[in-house]
């Protein structure tokens, strides 16, 4: 593990305290403009999720629902509360192929991308330590009179998520305030998300706030609009 990654998990509660846990549970409240774009405002602005922390793992349940989402690697479905299939889709991926950013997406699809995304931003920076990630310290990066250091992570193919090829941008006190990657499923688009007003529960640091923006080819993001997503995380429980 280099030194930057140590860092970075001390700063968020640490690998020890980490692995007494294996799921976190909040509550979410949700916009911005790719559900709009997916055509699919609403679905996800104010519900509960549960994420687990030693496999790729999540479920929503919208506080206006009587049914749940069960993810996990290649597959995603909904359910209902006595966990009956109501629709299942198996390879999840492959139903994006040719999808541009207009393309709108089913209650599946778009279940699908918030499930593998929250998974990784619950469980970043910890899960970096399993060697199945490879985890690289890249050139730092300026941004509104702040020097970011920078770590360079390669996924796996065996987790979803945005792309294979991500990076975090680490603060003077090693937490993360930035996270780049291109949204495959969504013709690739080149995203900046910032992540804000950290707290700590059972010792464990969160960002309460999230909000991505497109990013430019030369790295910086475009602000304040559009706001591809924004993400408000209360309630959170860590058992």
């Amino acid at each position: 593990m280099n030194n930057l990654l140590k860092l970075t998990i001390e700063a968020h509660g640490g690998l020890q305290n980490w692995n007494m846990f294996t799921n976190i549970s909040a509550h979410l409240k949700v916009d911005g403009l790719t559900w709009i774009r997916k055509q699919q405002s609403g679905i996800i602005n104010d519900t509960y999720v549960s994420v687990d922390t030693k496999r790729q793992f999540a479920s929503f349940q919208p506080v206006y629902a009587d049914w749940k989402t069960s993810f996990e690697p290649d597959h995603v479905a909904a359910l209902t509360l006595d966990n009956e299939i109501i629709e299942e889709l198996p390879s999840p991926r492959q139903s994006f192929f040719n999808h541009k950013r207009e393309t709108p997406w089913t209650r599946l699809q778009t279940f699908y991308f918030a499930s593998y995304a929250i998974w990784i931003y619950f469980n970043a920076p910890f899960c970096f330590a399993d060697p199945i990630f490879e985890v690289t310290e890249i050139d730092a990066w300026e941004e509104d009179g702040e020097t970011f250091r920078r770590l360079r992570v390669v996924f796996p193919e065996t987790l979803e998520s945005h792309s294979r090829i991500q990076t975090f941008y680490i603060d003077k006190t090693g937490l993360i305030r930035r996270h780049d990657y291109n949204v495959e499923i969504s013709e690739n688009v080149a995203s900046a998300h910032y992540l804000y007003d950290y707290t700590e529960v059972q010792g464990i640091k969160f960002p309460t706030k999230r909000q991505v923006f497109i990013r430019n080819d030369d790295n910086t993001s475009i602000q304040p609009e559009p706001v591809l997503v924004i993400l408000n995380v209360m309630d959170i429980v860590l058992k």
